[in-house]
């Protein structure tokens, strides 16, 4: 199997300003990033950005930086771009990492490549974990996901879904998972999710995964051999986030 990395960066963001840009353990955010996705079994990583000071950034932490438009709307299109404008062929495996979850474990960016690599059917892969709490299981910013016996994902959703009707809800439903914002897709795929207009569903729940239904393309979801640490959006995710690279060492 060979697969690329792709980490959308952006330099704009409302929470926590220049984001990537702020130090951990001594680097910059964007470099811990490159790391991750360094040690994982790709054979090639990439920034795909629109700023210079981004893409020197990346450069220094040992990966290939490809400028883009600064008009993108969302890192899938601006992944979309850096393939193309990269020539990557249709079958090209590329796994979409974040450019704001500096403890995405490299193995988990393995496995969801191998998601789509192991798979005759499924146009995408991405991940999920086990929800034990309840109030994770209502809380809206944590996105549900439900699959079939094969593993292909029906729905997507900021609801508690499977709904519990025996319990009202009051207690966990036998097995519910969490969505990893993490994707691996074939790059003919990709380009075909971003080429193509936002449907009602992805606007009704804000969920840019939602497109994959409305397009006729399956999603394979595999639960994480290695769950990710937490992602960086705000000043206290940051000192969560320094603080768990301190114990790691760094």
């Amino acid at each position: 199997m060979t697969f690329k990395v792709v980490i959308p960066a952006r330099r704009a963001s409302t929470r926590l300003p220049d984001k990537l840009l702020r130090e951990l353990a001594g680097r910059p955010l964007l470099a811990h990033v490159c790391a991750r996705a360094r040690a994982s079994r790709a054979d090639q990583v990439v920034v795909a950005t629109d700023d210079a000071e981004l893409a020197a950034v990346a450069t220094a932490a040992g990966v290939q930086a490809a400028m883009t438009r600064a008009d993108h709307s969302c890192g899938t299109d601006r992944i979309a771009q850096a393939a193309a404008d990269l020539g990557w062929p249709d079958d090209t495996i590329v796994v979409n990492v974040q450019g704001d979850e500096p403890l995405m474990p490299a193995r988990l960016i393995d496995q969801v490549a191998a998601a789509v690599a192991e798979s005759d059917t499924a146009a995408l892969a991405t991940a999920c974990s086990a929800i034990a709490d309840v109030a994770a299981f209502h809380d809206p910013n944590n996105v549900k996901v439900v699959c079939d016996r094969a593993g292909h994902a029906l729905y997507f959703s900021r609801a508690p879904i499977p709904y519990h009707r025996a319990s009202a809800n009051q207690t966990l439903p036998a097995a519910v998972y969490q969505h990893i914002g993490i994707y691996a897709y074939r790059v003919g795929a990709l380009q075909r999710f971003a080429a193509a207009a936002p449907s009602l569903l992805e606007q009704s729940e804000s969920l840019e995964q939602l497109r994959a239904f409305d397009l006729g393309l399956r999603i394979r979801v595999v639960q994480a051999q290695t769950a990710p640490g937490p992602g960086v959006d705000t000043e206290a995710d940051l000192r969560v986030v320094a603080r768990l690279l301190e114990k790691l060492g760094g």
